[in-house]
């Protein structure tokens, strides 16, 4: 993201990540054809997180499409490549959606949400 707004959306979703238990390994990382909004571990998962500011939950659901799919994969392998640390775990592409509710946000965390 690349918006104020988005920005604003990624520290709350790493926030609301952190809280969760889960450490923040890196943010906003361009490698392959793609970029990585957040890359999180908790236990011995290693989370690829695409982050989505949007009016409802179907927006934020339609815009991660095949290609931007595709894209994702392939920072995601770049990602890994470069941190060999982490080759063996097991890696799962999440989707946080924030959608306007009120003054605030509500934020939703989908695991595992494509592959």
């Amino acid at each position: 993201m690349s918006t104020e707004k988005g920005r604003k959306a990624e520290s709350k979703a790493a926030r609301h990540l952190r809280l969760k238990g889960y450490r923040i390994l890196d943010r906003n990382v361009r490698l392959g054809r793609g970029e990585l909004d957040i890359v999180a571990s908790r236990r011995d998962v290693l989370a690829f997180i695409e982050v989505k500011l949007r009016p409802n939950r179907d927006a934020g659901l339609l815009s991660v499409h095949a290609d931007k799919q595709a894209r994702l994969r392939s920072a995601a392998s770049a990602w890994l490549a470069c941190h060999q640390q982490y080759h063996d775990w097991q890696c799962r592409f999440d989707l946080i959606i924030l959608t306007p509710s009120g003054m605030r946000s509500h934020i939703e965390h989908l695991q595992d949400a494509f592959r």
